[in-house]
């Protein structure tokens, strides 16, 4: 159970991402600005996780601050989502990470 629990935290991962980016190449704006945006917020994001959520973090975090990372980085996905025209899918990716997480924290793992 264990492992498909991770294996749902990294897909959501990798959809909070796209998330970023889809907002970013959706933007109603000349082709240097999507592409700038397209690419740098799920870059941030990106950065952002591997600093203080990835399992090599560079900045270990109590897991406390650690899941308040985590849902800073969820919550701006769903939202940008959102403002991307697509506020149902932001809203569940959001909803489907706090659904995880809860399960993993149920099932043991730290954080």
């Amino acid at each position: 159970m264990m492992a498909v629990l991770l294996a749902l935290a990294f897909l959501l991962e990798l959809a909070m991402l796209v998330a970023a980016g889809w907002w970013g190449f959706t933007l109603d704006a000349g082709l240097a600005v999507r592409l700038l945006a397209g690419l740098g917020a799920p870059l941030l994001i990106a950065v952002v996780w591997g600093i203080f959520c990835s399992p090599k973090a560079s900045v270990p975090l109590a897991a406390p601050a650690k899941t308040t990372v985590q849902a800073a980085c969820f919550v701006a996905g769903g939202l940008l989502l959102a403002l991307a025209g697509r506020p149902v899918p932001g809203i569940l990716l959001v909803v489907l990470w706090v659904a995880n997480t809860t399960l993993l924290r149920l099932a043991g793992d730290p954080a």
